[in-house]
């Protein structure tokens, strides 16, 4: 897929203001949605084809089609659904697009699919390696998620023309199958979660996607930390122009040259954690799913606890706001 349409960079990112729901112009045919905790990206020009790039958090379906239908017309269903990488926050929305759009297939590397098809359940989340939304990672389901039939392997067919130009580079170790895609013609990255641009790791931050720099993946769901170093590497390599991530705002020009070599340089220093279930020893896993996990020592499973306990107070409180206010949320 790498014969590109030309397109020239872009002087800046756009300066829109990335609100809930809005779409944000970053590069020619590329479109941020910024969603709750995460973003997702649409490909393609106004009117004609187009593709969706991950699947968003929970209940974020209405927001995903109120975009889609506000830049590429109403009905409009993507030619394909390209999944990054398959954790909650990524396919949270999905089942649900899939209702709305039964015909659309979705496409990931062939070492995400146990954890698409039903088979296995990801390594789960290490809530010991700091931060507040560490600490509730409980709450973001491992799986297993079962989307068949719809799910199929990379590369996707010549077909998709809104893939024109687009290449995938393998980047695991936030996820086994873990992919970014790389735009040659004006090295536009999309990079999922390989890195972010935020500090994941604290609510506030995951919040207010401040402060705006290149920052590790997301350290509670990342269960090989060599294949995340050398996936980072990878990407340094490209030297990209603009990078979009799955949590945070879109970085450009120097400033992002700079931070995502300086990380991949020192990687060790500024992003391996200096304590976690998958620090020293990685989960094994296999086309087939999880193999092997490390243990969580006692310090881990008491931390684990706390965290499942903040997460039954959170869910305590939304139900009870739901029920005082008579509404529902919208799948």
């Amino acid at each position: 897929m790498s014969n590109a349409t030309q397109h020239s960079p872009v002087e800046a990112v756009s300066s829109t203001p990335s609100a809930l729901g809005g779409l944000q112009q970053i590069a020619p045919g590329v479109l941020r949605l910024r969603l709750p905790l995460s973003n997702v990206f649409l490909l393609g020009d106004p009117g004609g084809p187009w593709v969706l790039v991950d699947a968003g958090t929970p209940g974020s379906a209405g927001m995903i089609r109120r975009a889609a239908e506000q830049h590429f017309g109403r009905e409009s269903a993507p030619q394909a659904i390209v999944l990054t990488h398959g954790h909650l926050d990524h396919i949270g929305a999905l089942h649900a697009l899939l209702r709305c759009w039964p015909g659309v297939k979705v496409y990931a590397h062939a070492l995400e699919q146990p954890y698409l098809t039903g088979q296995s359940a990801y390594p789960p989340p290490d809530p010991t390696v700091g931060g507040s939304m560490s600490a509730l990672s409980p709450l973001f389901l491992p799986g297993p998620f079962d989307f068949q039939p719809h799910i199929h392997a990379l590369p996707w067919p010549s077909d998709v023309a809104a893939l024109d130009g687009w290449e995938v580079v393998n980047t695991p170790g936030h996820a086994p199958g873990h992919i970014s895609l790389w735009r040659r013609a004006d090295r536009t990255l999309i990079v999922g979660d390989a890195f972010v641009t935020t500090v994941q790791e604290s609510l506030p931050a995951a919040l207010t996607l401040r402060p705006h720099r290149v920052h590790r993946p997301p350290a509670y769901y990342t269960p090989d930390w060599e294949a995340a170093r050398v996936s980072v590497e990878r990407l340094a390599a490209l030297h990209p122009q603009i990078a979009v991530t799955g949590h945070g705002d879109p970085l450009k020009g120097p400033v992002l040259t700079q931070e995502l070599e300086q990380l991949a340089a020192q990687f060790d220093q500024k992003a391996r954690p200096a304590q976690g279930r998958y620090v020293s020893r990685p989960a094994v896993t296999s086309r087939d799913g999880v193999l092997i996990l490390p243990p969580l020592t006692a310090r881990g499973q008491a931390v684990k606890w706390t965290g499942i306990g903040l997460v039954l107070l959170v869910l305590t409180g939304l139900m009870w706001r739901l029920r005082s206010d008579g509404g529902t949320t919208e799948p």
